[in-house]
């Protein structure tokens, strides 16, 4: 019996489509357009958040100690600052490579440090950060430990703080999108169903008179509802992912791209979590929708 009833409702709401083409076709197009508009500036967000993380894993500080500290007592150190919560990498630049990399960065003008020794530079530890929200607070307790012995700290302290505001507004901007459009979509749905609402108004007031639940009257509607929702994040899908996959390897041969060393995410990468987050926005807002049209209807 169950299953029969079942097979009812959902039956119902497959045929509600197919009688209200017109307004289906309206909310499939509109539900796409705004799925398409949150899946291109999701997946903008996505890959400015990638290159932010590729930023952030080369962002850290530089501590120099003394020239007179000794390596035994900056080995200790070290052995200490690996235990600070928040530091993600510690590499050791001695006094030589210390000079060899700045001979690097001189080039042409290399020859001008010949007269330098190693012995008068000062040693120093590279340090990354596994989140740069705890950047003071690292410099904070680096220079607890090193104390006496610490030279200086250099850090981008001002491009770290940059950086965060940008994530924040990304994380915001798209988080606001997303409200902005899931009601577009609520509002569509609701005239949609409500259309075939209205047209079957009577069979409804018989239905109710013969003892049917307002939860019996209301799943084909939810159906509806639903169907277009999926039907639509689906679509969304296939044409994001197909324009996605067409448009990234002609950015990566451009020249700009190959200069700034950026890359990409893969679109099989966000797949699963796309197809999540789209077929969430199309169910939740077919049955929101669907429930909205029926209010006025369901009414005792």
């Amino acid at each position: 019996m169950k299953y029969n009833v079942i097979s009812y409702l959902i039956g119902e709401g497959f045929r509600n489509i197919f009688k209200n083409k017109k307004s289906t076709i309206s909310a499939l197009t509109v539900m796409c357009l705004c799925m398409l508009v949150f899946g291109i500036f999701f997946i903008i967000g996505e890959n400015i958040n990638n290159i932010m993380n590729t930023i952030e894993d080369a962002q850290g500080m530089k501590v120099f100690f003394k020239t007179e500290t000794s390596e035994e007592r900056i080995q200790e150190i070290g052995e200490q600052l690996r235990n600070i919560e928040g530091i993600n990498s510690i590499e050791y630049v001695s006094k030589e490579q210390g000079l060899n990399e700045i001979k690097e960065s001189w080039k042409d003008n290399a020859d001008l440090l010949e007269g330098i020794e190693f012995q008068n530079m000062q040693a120093a530890y590279k340090i990354t950060l596994s989140d740069l929200s705890m950047n003071i607070q690292v410099q904070e307790n680096i220079k607890s430990i090193v104390g006496d012995d610490l030279d200086e700290i250099t850090s981008s302290n001002d491009e770290i703080a940059t950086l965060m505001a940008i994530g924040r507004g990304i994380r915001i901007f798209t988080f606001g999108l997303l409200v902005i459009l899931v009601g577009i979509s609520l509002v569509i749905i609701a005239n949609t169903i409500k259309l075939t609402v209205h047209a079957r108004r009577k069979e409804i007031s018989i239905m109710k008179y013969v003892g049917a639940t307002n939860s019996f009257i209301r799943w084909p509607f939810i159906v509806e509802g639903i169907i277009i929702g999926i039907v639509a994040a689906l679509i969304a899908i296939l044409i994001i992912g197909l324009a996605y996959n067409s448009l990234v390897p002609k950015l990566l041969e451009s020249d700009v791209i190959k200069t700034l060393e950026i890359t990409f995410v893969s679109f099989s990468d966000m797949f699963n979590l796309i197809i999540i987050i789209y077929l969430a926005l199309g169910i939740g807002i077919g049955v929101i929708g669907s429930m909205m049209s029926m209010k006025k209807y369901l009414e005792v």
